[in-house]
């Protein structure tokens, strides 16, 4: 048996690392393309879902994989969907639901896919109940909702059973929704690509911080706070699986939480907006990390190293950060001006990091980079949502003369 987790490209790396972090063995995991594949047993796949959903921080979605098969027709995809013994997965008088995409395969039309699908579902529940043929298969949602998905690779069927609900990026503490937000799944992504270590000489600082995510979700990985512990999922209301797996992972999640106080503070988020300062504040309490970041009105142009040294009482600050851009918020000459302004405040004149700062910045593609004298010293292709973005990375200080 398989577990599947799906993941924004560029972060499968870091799902990966999620996962060893808990104790999963390498062997176990295999890393495609936007897609991981846990290796269980009917033995262990009920703990190992509800461990997976409650730590996984770069994954989008967790899935359990339930049928293989190749498909080249509609005739074999339809053979292969009712061979699936969904009696198993589909408790009596429950709806489902079914969704589904293709790459690379001579089977591409979705919507007549699902529409199959549907029906292959709909005869083999019937005869495994006993039904005469074309009988109707009573669902009623309010019992539950069984949502199937499935996916055609290179004319390979993957059939899965969802087992998340809200995307794993709704992490329970963000009910407040400021404009354009990153993905939480995705800014814990880039703590990690612009390799910063927690509680050493430097100070993580987001001068466009918005509703807090880049700071909370890096307090919470400093914290070891789990991503899952404060809400639900799907897979607790399916009888196969159930809510006590859950109630351990998360009673093992709070006893894995490292809450003591500490003299210094690492995590430093400004907005130019009061509103959305007072948001990330609101966000951070309610994620449990309120002690631990502290935010403020400011313009990113006057956090300057100076002033971000005397704020936060460290020598050494990483700039992590996710400005405005064109086609999101402002138009791509707006945006240009704001990535000058940020080379300017942290970059030297030969676009050299300033004494005491590491710079990565989140823009479309190369953007960021057509702005400052000097190509980044590393980069990281990164997505955010659909959008294909380059985590732009600056550590290097002026050479000596």
């Amino acid at each position: 048996m398989k577990i599947v987790i799906t993941c924004l490209f560029g972060l499968e790396h870091y799902c990966a690392e999620d996962l060893l972090n808990i104790g999963f063995d390498k062997s176990r995991i295999e890393v495609t393309d936007g897609l991981l594949l846990v290796d269980t047993t009917p033995e262990t796949m009920r703990t190992d879902i509800a461990r997976i959903l409650m730590w996984v921080r770069r994954g989008e979605r967790v899935l359990l994989s339930i049928g293989e098969f190749d498909a080249v027709t509609f005739e074999e995809f339809f053979d292969g969907i009712e061979k699936i013994r969904w009696q198993d997965w589909i408790p009596q008088d429950w709806a489902f639901h079914v969704n589904g995409y293709s790459r690379d395969s001579k089977l591409f039309g979705i919507p007549a896919c699902q529409s199959l699908a549907k029906k292959a579902m709909v005869k083999a529940l019937a005869s495994a109940r006993h039904l005469p043929e074309g009988a109707r298969i009573e669902e009623n949602e309010k019992l539950g909702i069984v949502k199937m998905s499935f996916g055609i690779v290179k004319d390979h069927v993957r059939v899965m059973i969802d087992l998340t609900g809200d995307g794993l990026h709704k992490r329970g503490y963000r009910p407040l929704m400021h404009e354009a937000p990153i993905k939480e799944t995705l800014a814990a992504g880039m703590v990690s690509a612009a390799q910063y270590r927690f509680f050493g000489e430097e100070a993580l600082v987001d001068p466009f911080c918005g509703s807090g995510t880049i700071v909370i979700e890096a307090a919470m990985m400093a914290l070891n706070i789990a991503p899952g512990l404060k809400r639900d999922f799907a897979a607790e209301k399916l009888p196969y699986i159930g809510k006590a797996p859950f109630d351990q992972a998360r009673e093992e999640a709070r006893d894995m939480a490292d809450l003591s106080p500490m003299d210094d503070i690492y995590f430093y988020g400004s907005d130019i907006d009061p509103k959305a300062v007072e948001t990330a504040r609101r966000n951070a309490q309610a994620a449990g990390v309120s002690d631990f970041t502290r935010f403020k009105v400011a313009d990113f142009k006057n956090q300057t190293p100076e002033e971000l040294a005397s704020w936060t009482r460290m020598s050494r600050q990483l700039i992590l950060c996710n400005p405005p851009y064109g086609g999101r918020l402002l138009t791509p000459e707006a945006a240009a001006e704001i990535y000058k302004g940020i080379a300017r405040t942290y970059l030297d004149r030969e676009g050299f990091c300033k004494k005491g700062i590491r710079l990565s910045v989140i823009t479309p593609d190369d953007s960021f980079e057509n702005q400052v004298i000097r190509k980044a010293d590393k980069r990281r292709k990164l997505y955010n949502g659909s959008i294909r973005c380059q985590l732009t990375n600056y550590y290097r200080l002026p050479p000596k003369k």
